[in-house]
């Protein structure tokens, strides 16, 4: 299977938890996946990490949006913030989780290659 790099473009917890099952799935199957949060969805990674879904998942038996974030951890996927998203939402690296890496979007499409995927969510 081709590497999955996906772009996750807007402040939604519900397509960054999307986004983190696509490359959960994509990465049980063998291949290389990242995601990398775009300008505003950076501050997605604010602690506490969590959305409005996250009762209802929660109840459903499906981990929330942070555990999310722990288990793409566990499994491989590469996360990434960008630096500037970060700025706008006047987020630090050390509030992150350790994980998370900052990358600028030039930086994180320079490592995607000719035959790799590309989503955006």
């Amino acid at each position: 299977m081709p590497p999955l790099n996906i772009i996750v473009a807007l402040a939604e917890g519900g397509r960054l938890y999307a986004a983190l099952e696509t490359a959960m799935a994509a990465a049980a199957l063998g291949a290389r996946a990242r995601i990398f949060l775009q300008g505003e969805a950076a501050a997605l990674l604010r602690p506490p990490i969590g959305f409005a879904g996250d009762a209802a998942r929660l109840a459903a038996g499906q981990p929330d949006l942070a555990a999310m974030i722990e288990e793409a951890a566990i499994t491989g996927v590469g996360l990434f913030a960008c630096q500037s998203g970060m700025a706008l939402a006047a987020l630090t690296a050390p509030e992150m989780p350790p994980h998370v890496r900052t990358a600028g979007l030039v930086s994180f499409l320079a490592d995607v290659e000719a035959g790799d995927r590309l989503l955006a969510y």
